[in-house]
């Protein structure tokens, strides 16, 4: 595994690039990224350490609506 960071982490270590995709299943609704991350198409990811991210859904609510 490499040590990029996923997008969205902060941190001041702006030197270490962006975790890419390196085997892509849209298939099957995920991608595998080079730091061993498990992204799903619903946005929740599963982290190589074992944590969970839940799926960043919109509710209704925070649609626009056109009018």
């Amino acid at each position: 595994m490499c040590s990029h960071q996923l997008p969205g982490t902060h941190t001041d270590d702006r030197s270490t690039p962006l975790a890419h995709i390196v085997a892509a299943h849209p298939e099957q609704g995920w991608n595998l990224l080079c730091d061993g991350t498990i992204v799903f198409d619903d946005s929740g990811e599963l982290r190589p350490d074992g944590r969970v991210v839940g799926p960043h859904r919109v509710t209704a609510a925070q649609l626009a609506v056109a009018a």
